[in-house]
């Protein structure tokens, strides 16, 4: 039993349904990385939580993008890079920002870069940035509440990046024509 359960709303424990039902019409479907988490209400629910947490700070759609991307790149998360790069083209992100991200190109802003240099740090270094790494940020025009939102941003994503890479959850349909591997 290595493969996982991608439920259906029929399928899904009880706590689950309503979170699939509202994922099915607002997209159309149930994206396949909900179907796998619908096995275990528990982190669906804080999967959630995480992303409008995430959603709701300071960062712009942009430097959510970086963020999101910078993370599922480093994790080589075939599932998220196409489904974050749907996700910056609804949220009207520039292309070149995307593209970049996914090809580990320079960024077309030194603040972006900067925050995916950090963001990057993060991640590698689990957490133990150098001051001087906190300088630079810093010295891009982020504060001490950015350092805690890509923090923030970095929780959300494990979930999803090491959920995908312990399902072998397969790309959706919706976000195939993004596909991306390193």
């Amino acid at each position: 039993m290595n493969e996982f359960t991608r439920h259906t709303i029929d399928t899904a424990p009880q706590e689950s349904k309503a979170f699939l039902e509202s994922s099915k019409k607002e997209m159309g479907a149930v994206p396949l990385l909900y179907a796998v988490m619908a096995e275990s209400p528990e982190i669906l629910n804080a999967y959630k939580q995480l992303h409008q947490q995430f959603t709701a700070t300071s960062f712009d759609n942009e430097e959510l993008t970086v963020v999101w991307q910078t993370i599922n790149v480093e994790h080589e998360c075939q599932y998220c890079v196409p489904a974050h790069t749907a996700i910056a083209n609804m949220m009207q992100v520039d292309s070149a920002i995307t593209e970049a991200l996914r090809n580990k190109e320079e960024l077309p802003s030194k603040k972006l870069q900067a925050l995916h240099e950090f963001t990057l740090a993060v991640v590698r270094q689990r957490g133990f940035v150098t001051k001087e790494q906190l300088s630079t940020f810093f010295a891009a025009g982020y504060q001490q509440k950015q350092v805690l939102e890509v923090i923030l941003g970095l929780s959300q994503k494990v979930i999803s990046n090491y959920v995908n890479h312990v399902a072998e959850t397969p790309v959706d349909p919706l976000f195939e024509q993004f596909a991306w591997s390193k």
